[in-house]
């Protein structure tokens, strides 16, 4: 019988014979009455079971033809001593209430070994398993690094044979980025999923997976990129659009800048309105004029300053305002009751409370820089 008693070491293991019927609490009853007094006071098992040095006895038996047998297990914390000094005082129990009786100690059992026996064959287990998970991680990374190469690779996509990662036709996200090098560069930096339009034309191919896939276009910060983002705009399905610093080209950023591009993505809907924009603001720089667009960019109206607000009054279906002027707070008021979503001039008057749903910008925010760097087609 396995005893779970906390800092139990050994197990007095024993057999008995009494002749007569007798229950489990005559025999119990025997070994404590007829071993008290034999021994010094710190030996007496009432003692040592209530301060837990001795655990509770543990009895079977059986009776037939006015015989009863059964084993006994007696757990110890004691040392070992003191553990078979108890175990002998067992033995020198001869009678179970009227009945003759006979103890016998077949084995102190040492539960420690039990454990240390039970440790080990844990232990191989765990050992063993532990080896076999750590081939089969080794074989899972060995897989996965073999997969992100293989995707890293650059290859020749679509019938016009664009520059791609390998990955380009399971992608569910791609950047469209302008040429080869372009490629290779996001590669280097850890990206998938990339394709490059090799010149200025968008290809069918770019077009086509634009309507399939969430596409991001990465292009350089130059008059370059501007007139492939303007034809983007006309032809493809482009949802988010990273620039390159201004003067920067994608090939020559740093995976840091990479990165920074990136998470700095525009919605389509807020490019298209400062393209619009900025070709416009060379225009109305100086001219103390204004323009009033639709949501597709066509020009409603282009009046001077002073008009500006009284045109707006009389016009519908306004989506923009654009105009070398101060930003009052009449005209916004004005802009919030015809639905107007963008107002972009000078700067805003001081004070001024924008309504909500208007979005403000200055016209220096879509002013151009001049070019230093030739516009780039191809690499």
């Amino acid at each position: 019988m396995k005893e779970k008693s906390a800092g139990i070491k050994y197990v007095v293991e024993a057999k008995f014979l009494v002749d007569g019927v007798v229950e489990k609490h005559d025999v119990i009853g025997a070994i404590f009455g007829q071993t008290e007094g034999l021994l010094p006071p710190e030996f007496d098992l009432r003692e040592l079971l209530k301060s837990g040095k001795i655990g509770r006895i543990a009895l079977d038996l059986t009776s037939e033809k006015d015989r009863t047998e059964g084993r006994i297990d007696l757990p110890s914390s004691l040392d070992r001593p003191e553990t078979a000094i108890i175990a002998a005082a067992m033995e020198s129990v001869d009678r179970v209430g009227p009945c003759e009786a006979r103890i016998e100690i077949e084995r102190i059992r040492d539960v420690r070994m039990d454990k240390r026996k039970m440790i080990v064959e844990r232990a191989r287990e765990l050992l063993k398993d532990w080896v076999v998970r750590e081939v089969q991680d080794a074989e899972k990374i060995i897989e996965e690094v073999a997969t992100a190469e293989k995707q890293k690779q650059v290859v020749k996509y679509g019938p016009e044979q664009l520059t791609a990662t390998a990955d380009i036709a399971g992608s569910n996200s791609i950047i469209l980025v302008e040429g080869r090098a372009d490629v290779i560069n996001l590669t280097k930096s850890g990206y998938t999923g990339i394709i490059a339009l090799e010149g200025v034309k968008v290809p069918k191919t770019v077009i086509n997976l634009s309507k399939k896939k969430e596409m991001t276009a990465f292009l350089d910060g130059d008059r370059g990129g501007d007139l492939i983002l303007k034809e983007l705009l006309q032809v493809a399905d482009i949802k988010y659009v990273a620039r390159a610093p201004r003067g920067k080209e994608v090939e020559e950023l740093d995976p840091e800048a990479i990165k920074a591009a990136l998470e700095n993505k525009a919605p389509i809907g807020a490019v298209s309105v400062a393209e619009d924009v900025r070709d416009l603001v060379s225009e109305l720089k100086g001219t103390l004029e204004g323009v009033l667009m639709d949501k597709d960019g066509k020009e409603l109206s282009r009046v001077p300053v002073s008009q500006i607000v009284d045109t707006l009054k009389n016009s519908e279906s306004v989506h923009l305002v654009v105009f070398d002027g101060i930003i009052t707070g009449r005209l916004l008021d004005l802009a919030g009751e015809k639905g107007v979503k963008y107002v972009i001039g000078e700067r805003l008057a001081d004070s001024v409370k924008v309504p909500q749903g208007i979005t403000v910008k200055s016209l220096s925010e879509f002013e151009r820089k001049e070019e230093n760097s030739k516009d780039k087609t191809s690499s």
